[in-house]
């Protein structure tokens, strides 16, 4: 009988890289998993779950099958024509084969395949213990783990996150004769690094958790993540607030502890003037600790941080909690006290030194560029455009910010603090944070329209900067951030509802760095001439060709390359690949009108007659492709013969009178759906009447029909494109 028993193994380490160890551990729990199902071991997995601390990882499975199942394998052998001769004796091919095989000749099995019948060798062998094969599922499991940076120690040639300095490995009572790393397994784990240093006994494994819970270590990663946030949640509250818990620092503070314990913390009120940002930023990213906020959303003078032990003295670590903050506070004070004394115009002069990128200038003239499509941006959707030029001008000036030089992530959020500072309207201080939006996957789109348009500008100049100087994404290059740009570009005018051409705005931009460009040449040339003739000669070569030639392909690539980005954009959404590419295939003049569209062919794919006029489109664009002769413009109705194309035609022309106005609306919706009524007509013409007959007169005809059919279905997609292949 095969008795399953619960199993348990840990890998007992240094502290091991925070970031990294969620996917490390759930890469050991799914390659343990896959390496005993690779091996037929059956496995009660109900339940399991990775666990894991900063010193371990561990797999705990319900039960396991003592042994695997009867081994059967077959060698196929050679056919009967080559394994016997005239006289039905083996041939020496077929004593060969049973010679390398270990067995007589007589006992080979005939089998059929295609080609016919063959020799063959069938065993059954007992399957292997559990035990026999635990050491490989554990080392190959390792072997699959994604280690950032491996670490080698001692002596060793081997390599692994950490080094390993224990390993327990239990199938039911009984240890598991393995070594990993030099370490032979055992059952003794280990507890907390301070209150428990010695060794635990884990008699079986359905003791690991109680055991080490009594040794001070929550193994279960979930059980120790609500510690953390109801403990630090409860010290905010105890200092009269409530604590920010953002998910990827409570993460990250998970890694960190085994034991947690939370400590409520305090500083100087006066660091409350310097830009909260700032100081969260500080206590999130360096320290780790949990900012209090109070009723409204605004930073108090209180923080939690979390400690790894359950201290008999927890003042002392709140003092050194405290003492380790307030450094950074006063930095932060400091560098913002200087930087309004300095202001955003003087630090704005300084831009003209800083290099944006060698053939694309200077961060004063990036920009310059940005202004200028800020502003035409700002005509089209309403917005002041002298709002919007003064926003552009100050938003780099932070960059040479003594806050931003020791803050980076605070690029635009300063700027904001320093421009409210200094009297600018507050549109123009938020817009000037807000250009950077979204910074991240996830992250919302400006909120203001100000904001928006230095967004768009702002990115229009990176896409067309980037393309212009050959800096196109290649691999997992993508120095800047394009395609993060690209998205963000995209979203700002979907998620804001800015009904704007895009193709134009890329022509604009594109020709602003292409003027860079010339511009950068011009004075390559000029630092290279040898004398005051050549310079003369390089600058009037300089102005006759400012601008180098592109063609229309170089606007319609950047255009695609934002396309592609929407692509796993609307896929989260739940949109198929072919209803984008129904859509991306008219390249829609606005991202709105291309939303709609798109929205309009999911709703259209769920009519029953959509597959049907899917495949009579994709149909029509074959017999299109293949005409020779050239189609009339107009359908003759006086050339008609059969009754079906009569009833197509009237159908037709009563779906485009009805559909005009819906285009004029742009309700793709409803014209779509209006068109999904043609159904029977499309049917009843295909089923009863050739296009392609001899009579070039009525072939022509009919093919003028079907593309007026067909063109009415492009005027909101390209419905082909659904039907299967």
């Amino acid at each position: 009988m095969n008795t399953m028993q619960p199993l348990l193994i840990e890998l007992g380490t240094e502290e091991l890289p925070v970031k990294a160890l969620p996917q490390l551990a759930q890469a050991f729990f799914v390659g343990v998993l896959a390496g005993l199902a690779k091996r037929g071991i059956e496995v009660d997995s109900a339940g399991a779950k990775p666990l894991y601390t900063p010193r371990r990882l561990a797999v705990l499975l319900p039960g396991v099958a003592a042994e695997q199942p009867e081994q059967r394998s077959e060698a196929l052998g050679p056919y009967l024509n080559i394994g016997l001769d005239a006289h039905g004796e083996p041939t020496p091919a077929l004593r060969g084969f049973a010679q390398k095989n270990g067995v007589d000749p007589a006992q080979l099995v005939r089998v059929s395949d295609a080609r016919g019948e063959r020799f063959a060798v069938r065993r059954v062998q007992a399957g292997a213990t559990t035990a026999a094969l635990l050491p490989e599922v554990v080392r190959d499991a390792i072997a699959g783990m994604p280690i950032p940076k491996p670490m080698r120690w001692g002596d060793h040639d081997f390599a692994f996150a950490r080094p390993l300095h224990w390993l327990v490995l239990l199938h039911g009572k009984q240890v598991v004769a393995a070594e990993v790393f030099g370490i032979h397994a055992d059952r003794m784990s280990r507890g907390h690094r301070f209150h428990h240093p010695g060794s635990v006994w884990i008699g079986e494994p359905g003791d690991y958790v109680e055991a080490l819970r009594s040794a001070r270590v929550l193994v279960d990663a979930d059980e120790r993540r609500e510690r953390v946030r109801n403990e630090v949640a409860a010290a905010a509250e105890r200092s009269g607030g409530r604590a920010s818990i953002p998910g990827d620092l409570l993460e990250e503070v998970n890694g960190l502890v085994e034991w947690p314990r939370a400590i409520a913390c305090g500083f100087e009120p006066q660091f409350l003037r310097v830009p909260h940002e700032a100081l969260v930023s500080t206590m999130q990213a360096n320290q780790k600790y949990f900012p209090v906020l109070d009723d409204e959303g605004r930073l108090t003078a209180h923080f939690v941080g979390v400690a790894n032990i359950d201290s008999a003295d927890p003042a002392q670590i709140r003092k050194g909690y405290e003492r380790v903050i307030r450094p950074r506070f006063a930095d932060a004070k400091f560098f913002f006290d200087e930087d309004i004394k300095q202001g955003l115009d003087a630090m704005r002069a300084g831009l003209a030194t800083v290099t944006y990128q060698q053939k694309l200038g200077s961060y004063a003239d990036k920009t310059a560029r940005v202004a200028a499509l800020a502003e035409a941006i700002a005509r089209e959707v309403g917005v002041d455009p002298a709002q919007a030029r003064r926003a552009t001008e100050l938003s780099k000036a932070d960059l040479l910010s003594r806050m931003v030089g020791e803050f980076p992530e605070l690029q635009g959020v300063a700027g904001r603090h320093y421009a409210s500072a200094a009297g600018e309207p507050g549109a123009v201080a938020d817009a000037i944070d807000q250009a950077y939006m979204p910074r991240f996957a996830g992250d919302a789109i400006a909120p203001s329209t100000l904001g928006q348009v230095l967004a768009l500008a702002e990115k229009l100049d990176t896409l067309a900067g980037g393309f212009a100087a050959g800096l196109k994404p290649t691999g997992n290059k993508d120095p800047f951030a394009l395609r993060r740009h690209a998205l963000g570009l995209a979203r700002t005018l979907i998620e804001g509802e800015i009904e704007i051409a895009l193709f134009p705005l890329l022509v604009e931009a594109f020709d602003l760095n292409d003027l860079a460009l010339g511009a950068e040449a011009a004075e390559r040339k000029l630092r290279a001439a040898k004398s005051a003739a050549d310079a003369g000669v390089a600058i009037r070569h300089a102005h006759a060709n400012v601008s180098r030639e592109y063609s229309q392909d170089d606007i319609v690539q950047i255009f695609d390359f934002i396309l592609d980005r929407l692509r796993g954009y609307y896929a989260d959404q739940g949109f198929t690949a072919a209803q984008f590419d129904a859509v991306a295939e008219l390249r829609p003049a606005s991202l709105i009108d291309f939303d709609r569209r798109l929205r309009a062919i999911a709703d259209f794919a769920a009519l029953p007659e959509a597959p049907a006029l899917a495949a009579a489109n994709k149909r029509i664009g074959n017999i299109l492709r293949k005409a020779t002769d050239a189609i009339p413009a107009r359908v003759d109705a006086s050339l008609f013969d059969h009754d079906a194309e009569r009833a197509l035609h009237a159908a037709v022309e009563s779906a485009i009178a009805d559909t005009d106005p819906l285009l004029a609306q742009r309700d793709y919706v409803g014209v779509l759906r209006r068109l999904a009524t043609l159904r029977a007509s499309v049917d009843a013409f295909f089923d009863g009447v050739m296009v392609n007959v001899e009579d070039a007169r009525v072939r022509g005809n009919r093919l003028a029909l079907l593309k007026q059919l067909a063109d009415r279905f492009r005027a909101a997609a390209d419905i082909a494109l659904l039907a299967s292949s």
